[in-house]
């Protein structure tokens, strides 16, 4: 840990919210960075959820280029090795063709796509983490 950045007093949890696309612009990016700099930190991150076409991080099926970061990847890792959840709103990810096993049997869909890692979540998983952390950080 470097000198400049002193551990806080106090810990503080959060949850994050991210609305933009897991590629195209730089939010999604941004908001990897600012979790991986939180936890550097000592900070707590709970949960981050994605909305709107952030939805499209909980695609297994994006297949970044061999040259660009793979950042679905770098959220189940940082999901894993900081016990964080990654919910993506259930409705926004329905209407861009995001399903898990139970939204596929109930839509009548063939298979399922959601990456290892993501679950999908109610507007309330959202409505909680605004309650209940101490900081929620939009993206």
């Amino acid at each position: 840990m470097s000198q400049c950045f002193p551990l806080p007093e106090k810990v503080l949890t959060y949850s994050l919210l991210v609305n933009g696309s897991v590629y195209g612009n730089q939010s999604a990016l941004n908001a990897y960075q600012f979790a991986c700099a939180l936890i550097e930190r000592g900070h707590k991150l709970v949960s981050v959820f994605f909305y709107q076409d952030g939805v499209h991080h909980a695609s297994s099926l994006v297949v970044p280029a061999n040259d660009e970061f793979d950042l679905v990847k770098a959220w189940q890792q940082l999901s894993e090795q900081h016990e964080v959840r990654l919910e993506s709103c259930v409705a926004a990810s329905l209407r861009r063709g995001i399903l898990d096993s139970n939204e596929a049997k109930t839509h009548g869909r063939d298979s399922c796509n959601v990456a290892q890692g993501f679950e999908l979540a109610g507007l309330g998983g959202l409505a909680e983490a605004m309650l209940v952390q101490d900081r929620v950080v939009q993206f």
